[in-house]
């Protein structure tokens, strides 16, 4: 049993808005149904609180269900008043936050409960690239609702309390949840991917929101507002010529350090993040190969590969910027595929939705290969062939097909076995390729790197270029949608 206390549906909604902000809606409604001694139950507001109020002085639109009311299932006026936040919100342009702790569907109701989750799916569906949507699950979250935060942008979540579920643990056909707790954050968040920031409070969760918040453009229309920048945006650091840790990179960069990584514990060799540059919120890819600890130093490494689930964890984030018109940078350090088995069964379809949603993509994007780029797993990754703006390179960087030692070894391999000093061969001619192809050079002649820059002055010329893009414009092809 967890030590942690649970607040109260209406504690959440205080301690997420702003003070005595939060103005309510629909609080005398309550359940309709007369079926299987529905009139003797007390249900007060339906067991959802909603309304709206401000977060740093931006609207959002709010829901907080009510464990203490039918342990907070979902019937027919508790979905209809959330799908009235939806309709307030899509009017008006603002985020909509749903605080869940939900038993699930309430079944005295039925038919009757099945259509207003359906209403329910629609609306969200709707605001999908319109206002941004935010749930955070403090409770339990099953079967049917679990499709509610599925249908949002972000999904935040408690460490010991929530739990997320289509399926129960124990109903999935030789499991049970001593084996593996398919409801837990642990799984959600790193083996599912549902999850983007697992807190270990609640508390902790509503500040991540209110931060979050932050960030984000009230709707797709709002170009957001930049912040006072106190930073300084030539500020260097030569540190950056030898860390290969992207996260690092993001965060010294972004001002005063603000760094909200997305998906931390899944697909960790992909990061993405929001960071702030010259006081605008920027969407940030990258991958990552080194990742430091406290101290400095190098706690582990991934291999500089591009797997599925990375692949879909950028495509899905690169998507949602562009929908809100939020800048994107990339720091590229690929040298392939990830090779198994398993990978070989999707890489194929995920890296095409990840290069779909950068090329479709009419945000600003700007380019940083900081190590290796190889092959078309590079093209995937915002590369100039698909559509960035502005690629640069560190000047040891590698850009090209391959690494030169295979190269060779295919391009000279009959000279290689008829040599009397195979190794001494190999050497002078990767030396000869990686000037000839692989180089940071080689590829800024053909135009396919902008220029070469120096790792410390990340930060400034990133800015620079964003500022420069700040009125991009670019259309697309008419047409409904992709298909990727």
């Amino acid at each position: 049993m967890s030590n942690l206390k649970q607040l109260s549906a209406r504690e959440r909604i205080n301690l997420l808005l702003d003070d005595n902000s939060f103005v309510e809606i629909g609080a005398f409604v309550h359940a309709r149904s007369t079926d299987f001694n529905m009139t003797s139950i007390d249900t007060p507001a339906d067991g959802v609180i909603t309304g709206y109020g401000v977060i740093d002085g931006n609207l959002v639109y709010v829901y907080s269900q009510d464990a203490s009311v039918m342990n907070g299932a979902i019937g027919e006026m508790h979905a209809k008043k959330i799908s009235r936040m939806y309709e307030l919100a899509l009017k008006v342009g603002a985020p909509v936050i749903g605080l869940i702790d939900c038993a699930g569907m309430r079944l005295q109701e039925a038919t009757d409960a099945l259509n207003a989750f359906g209403e329910l799916y629609f609306k969200q569906t709707m605001a999908s690239g319109v206002v941004p949507q935010i749930s955070a699950i403090f409770g339990a979250c099953g079967g049917g609702v679990a499709m509610i935060p599925a249908l949002t942008d972000f999904t935040l979540m408690t460490r010991e309390n929530a739990r997320l579920f289509v399926n129960t643990p124990n109903a999935l056909e030789n499991n049970d949840i001593s084996k593996c707790d398919t409801s837990s954050c642990d799984y959600q968040s790193s083996v599912a991917g549902t999850v983007d920031y697992v807190g270990d409070s609640e508390e902790d969760v509503l500040a991540r929101i209110r931060m979050l918040i932050s960030l984000l453009p009230a709707n797709c229309d709002d170009e957001g507002e930049a912040v006072v920048c106190t930073d300084d945006l030539n500020r260097e650091n030569s540190v950056l010529a030898s860390v290969k840790d992207t996260a690092y990179i993001l965060q010294d960069i972004s001002d005063g350090h603000v760094y909200f990584e997305l998906k931390p514990d899944y697909a960790p060799e992909m990061v993405t993040a929001f960071i702030r540059l010259n006081g605008m919120t920027v969407g940030a890819v990258a991958n990552r190969t080194e990742f430091l600890g406290e101290d400095g130093t190098v706690d582990k490494t991934e291999p500089a590969s591009l797997s599925s689930d990375g692949a879909v964890k950028a495509a899905e984030f690169v998507s949602f910027c562009d929908a809100f018109s939020i800048p994107v940078l990339t720091l590229v350090n690929v040298e392939g595929y990830k090779a198994t088995m398993d990978e070989e069964k999707t890489i194929a379809k995920a890296c095409a939705k990840l290069t779909h949603a950068f090329a479709d993509a009419t945000v600003p994007k700007v380019t940083v290969i900081i190590d290796k780029a190889f092959g078309s797993a590079y093209l995937a990754m915002n590369s100039r062939h698909i559509g960035a703006d502005m690629v640069y390179a560190y000047p040891d960087a590698q850009i090209g097909m391959m690494n030169a030692q295979s190269a060779v070894k295919i391009m000279y391999a009959h000279e290689i076995k008829e040599s009397d000093n195979a190794r001494q061969l190999i050497a002078d001619k990767a030396s000869e390729f990686e000037k000839m192809q692989n180089s940071p050079v080689s590829a800024a002649a053909r135009g396919y790197v902008d220029d070469i820059i120096e790792p410390a002055a990340t930060r400034k010329r990133v800015i620079a270029a964003f500022e420069m893009l700040y009125t991009k414009r670019e259309d697309r092809p008419a047409k409904k949608h992709g298909t990727i």
